[in-house]
C-alpha cells in the first residue's frame, strides 16, 4: 500500500515545542524570556550616581540662569555679571579747566594789581596767592591733567605781571593826574616801559612764586 503524501514546505515544530499565537520560539523550553519592549538588552537603565555634575538640575525659579549663584560668585566661563554698569567717571574736562585757569588768572591779576598799586609796592604772600587761586580752580574743574596743571602755571605768571603792570598804573595816575582808564589805553606802552625799568630780581620772583603756588594749588585740588 502507499503511503499519503504530505504537503511541501510543511513548517517544522524546531525543538519539539509548539507554536504560541503564531510564534514558534515562544515558550520553548530552555530559552530564555524575550527582552521587555524598548529595550534589547533586557536590562533596566543606570540611575545617574547622586554627584553626577551633569545631572538634570531643576530650573531656577523665574527663569533667571544665575538666581542660584552666591553672593560674589562670577558668571559661567570665568566672567563678571553681564552689563555691570561702570563706575562713573571724574571729570577731566582739558578744555574746561584752561578757561576757568584763563579766567581765575584775569581776576586774581586784576586784584593783585589794585592791591600793589594801593600800597605802592608788591606782596610777595599776594603773589603766592594768586598762583595758588589759579591752580586750585583750574583743578577742581579739569582735574589733575598735567595739560591743566601747565596751563595754570604759566597763566598765574601772566597774572602777576598782569597785577604789577595794573599797580604801575595806578602809581603813574596818581603822578600824573590823569584817569587809571586813560593811563591803560593811551598811555600803555609807558606803563611797560616803566615796568622793563622797574624790574629787579623780586619782579621776576613773585613770578616765579606765582607759578610754583599754582602747581601747588592744582596739587592740593587734586
Amino acid at each position: 500500500m502507499s503511503q499519503p503524501v504530505q504537503p511541501p514546505n510543511q513548517p517544522q515544530q524546531p525543538y519539539g515545542g509548539q507554536p504560541v499565537d503564531g510564534n514558534p520560539y515562544a515558550g520553548q523550553p530552555g530559552q530564555p524570556a524575550p527582552a521587555p519592549t524598548g529595550n534589547p538588552y533586557g536590562e533596566p537603565a543606570p540611575a545617574a550616581p547622586a554627584g553626577n555634575p551633569y545631572g538634570q538640575q531643576p530650573p531656577a525659579p523665574g527663569g533667571n540662569p544665575f538666581a542660584g549663584q552666591q553672593p560674589g560668585q562670577t558668571a559661567p566661563f570665568g566672567g563678571g555679571a553681564p552689563f555691570a554698569p561702570a563706575p562713573p567717571a571724574r571729570n577731566n574736562n582739558i578744555l574746561l579747566g584752561v578757561l576757568v585757569a584763563l579766567g581765575a588768572a584775569v581776576v586774581a591779576g586784576i586784584l593783585y594789581g589794585v592791591i600793589a598799586g594801593s600800597i605802592e609796592r608788591e606782596v610777595g604772600y599776594a603773589a603766592v596767592g594768586v598762583g595758588f587761586l589759579v591752580g586750585f580752580a583750574a583743578s577742581k574743574v579739569g582735574g589733575s591733567n598735567p595739560a591743566v596743571i601747565g596751563a595754570a602755571a604759566v597763566f598765574s605768571i601772566g597774572a602777576v605781571y598782569l597785577g604789577q603792570l595794573v599797580g604801575i598804573s595806578m602809581v603813574l595816575s596818581d603822578l600824573a593826574q590823569i584817569p587809571f582808564s586813560e593811563v591803560i589805553g593811551d598811555h600803555f606802552g609807558t606803563v611797560t616801559e616803566a615796568w622793563s625799568q622797574e624790574a629787579d630780581f623780586m619782579t621776576y620772583l613773585f613770578l616765579a612764586l606765582g607759578a610754583a603756588a599754582a602747581v601747588g594749588g592744582a596739587k592740593k585740588a587734586g
